[in-house]
């Protein structure tokens, strides 16, 4: 038995690798860094979906621009008491209202969904009313225009880009199993979407993000950094945005996403200023971790920049979850699709280890 399936190898999977002793993420035979920041989320769903289905479009961009019209229609849904619940579980219940299938239309609607719902959401949620999609504009722009109600520039539509194509896939992660188990029941690929949301939405997992503003807006400025991050681990607090399950060494999406921020700097008066901080707070952290805990390999996450980025393209804290949602759909489709291809029922063992039988008296 392993506690937590550390080291368990429960699929055969062509979509990613995740070397978390070299720093690696491996996507369809592309390292990360040879997708983000220049291919388009768009692209990188084609690359996770090629083989899964038949009769995929070359041109991924008009059929997800025809998807997230579709979806459209269930944001009148949104009654009083889905704006009253957080982003990630309004979402979460408008998607769940979705056709349930196998059928590529069912796939390119969830893959619009996350992206259309949660605008919508956060819109009403702030008073104004939802924004209906652009079926001619790339997902990305779409996005940022329908939670902003109006154009996104071309530097802001790359960062979400690079965003969405960083966080696409990655190995088999407690959401992403989270589906494939739900598909391996032949459930269908909207029940298996609505479980990796579910577990996405867990502050272990996708909900950490956010915190990570909080963090950094408690730090202040670069003079405080040190003060700050030693009294929180005094008091036993976790330091977000730093560590991984996984990876032994730098986590390779958040230079992608560094990267990213930087090009999206070049274009932005407040930002640079925004990123030298932070920047400044990385140093201190990994200074701090590596002299409390030397024998504990720490490292900047994927939280770290992705809270960074999201605030930049003004996405509110709140649903920093339901961005990364609209990033790794992709993924959760795909391995549903693949674990149908296998037709074997996820169906492990557990070990008893409560009391023996009692006896009548």
């Amino acid at each position: 038995m392993s506690d937590g399936l550390d080291d368990v190898v429960a699929a055969e999977t062509v979509l990613s690798e995740v070397d978390g002793q070299a720093g690696r993420l491996v996507i369809r035979g592309y390292p990360l860094n040879q997708l983000a920041g220049r291919t388009s989320f768009e692209q990188a769903a084609h690359l996770l979906f090629d083989g899964f289905f038949d009769d995929l479009p070359g041109d991924f961009t008009a059929a997800l621009g025809r998807a997230r019209g579709e979806v459209f229609g269930e944001v009148a849904a949104l009654d009083a008491g889905l704006k009253a619940r957080s982003p990630i579980e309004a979402m979460r219940a408008l998607t769940a209202r979705l056709q349930d299938g196998d059928t590529l239309d069912i796939a390119f609607r969830l893959l619009a969904a996350p992206a259309v719902f949660t605008a919508a959401v956060v819109r009403e949620q702030g008073g104004q009313a939802a924004v209906a999609p652009d079926p001619k504009l790339g997902h990305a722009a779409d996005i940022l225009r329908m939670l902003r109600g109006a154009p996104a520039s071309a530097a802001e539509a790359a960062a979400l880009d690079a965003y969405l194509v960083t966080v696409c896939d990655h190995g088999l992660n407690a959401s992403t199993f989270a589906a494939r188990v739900i598909a391996s029941t032949r459930a269908g690929l909207t029940s298996a979407v609505v479980g990796g949301i579910s577990a996405l939405k867990g502050p272990l997992h996708g909900g950490a993000p956010g915190p990570v503003i909080d963090m950094l807006d408690g730090i202040g400025t670069p003079e405080n950094a040190r003060a700050w991050i030693e009294a929180a681990l005094d008091h036993g607090d976790r330091l977000m945005g730093f560590g991984h399950r996984i990876y032994r060494v730098r986590d390779p999406r958040a230079d992608a996403l560094k990267t990213a921020i930087g090009r999206l700097a070049e274009s932005s008066n407040a930002l640079p200023g925004r990123l030298a901080f932070a920047e400044a707070v990385e140093t201190a952290a990994l200074t701090i971790l590596k002299e409390r805990k030397p024998d504990r390999a720490l490292d900047v996450n994927v939280e770290f920049y992705t809270a960074l980025l999201l605030e930049a393209l003004a996405f509110p804290p709140s649903a920093f979850t339901c961005v990364f949602a609209m990033g790794r759909v992709a993924g959760w489709i795909a391995h549903a699709r693949e674990q149908l291809a296998g037709g074997r029922l996820i169906r492990p063992q557990s070990r008893y280890v409560g009391p023996e039988p009692r006896r009548a008296a």
